[in-house]
């Protein structure tokens, strides 16, 4: 059997399979918009409160009140600043590489499953369009065989075709939507990251003699 055989065979099982597959996709994304939802629900906190309480203590050179203070909070600001003041005792630059060790594992948690979402988005309209082009293929493999259907079998094959298009646009948006949405979610979060993480190092920043 020739190879152009071999694969018009494949073309006209049709554009169903396709279309669970798109199915599938949708289900999957929906699972990670909802999962990346609550996790950055939960790690949500006061910044402002946060920075404030911690300068109060750190300014009085109170570490362990600093530390006692960040217990039990998720936030990634906390997380960082919780980070940095276990290395407290050693100076204000190992406290600064723990806050970037810290910050570079926070931004693996935040972005997980993002790159999925944003695959999803660029390429569910192709797979739609694929499901499409194997769909008008059948139809008219199908006028072939049964030409006394006339232009009524092909319009009614195709227009089933174009269903796939349109269930891979339907899977695309949301997740191009939610993809943008995180993505502006994370880079806020690391921004007061960076934020708290230079509010405590100059907290414990010891003052510079003056010059004579």
């Amino acid at each position: 059997m020739r190879l152009t055989e071999r694969i018009l065979g494949f073309t006209l099982l049709g554009s169903e399979w396709v279309l669970w597959l798109l199915i599938g996709l949708s289900l999957l994304s929906v699972t990670i918009m909802v999962e990346r939802g609550l996790f950055l629900a939960a790690r949500r906190a006061d910044f402002e409160a946060i920075g404030k309480e911690l300068l109060a203590f750190l300014t009085k050179g109170d570490a362990a009140g600093a530390r006692k203070a960040l217990d039990g909070n998720r936030a990634p600001e906390s997380l960082v600043a919780a980070a940095g003041l276990e290395q407290y005792d050693r100076g204000a630059e190992a406290m600064s590489e723990a806050m970037a060790s810290a910050k570079s594992r926070l931004r693996l948690d935040l972005e997980r499953n993002l790159g999925v979402l944003g695959t999803l988005g660029n390429n569910a309209p192709f797979i739609g369009l694929f499901g499409t082009v194997l769909g008008i293929i059948k139809a008219f493999a199908d006028l072939s065989h049964n030409q006394t259907g006339g232009a009524a079998a092909v319009m009614s094959g195709i227009s089933e075709a174009l269903v796939a298009t349109a269930v891979g646009l339907m899977v695309a948006i949301p997740a191009v939507i939610a993809y943008n949405y995180f993505q502006g979610k994370v880079r806020g979060s690391l921004g007061r990251v960076d934020a708290m993480a230079h509010l405590i190092l100059s907290a414990v920043a010891k003052p510079q003699p003056m010059e004579k």
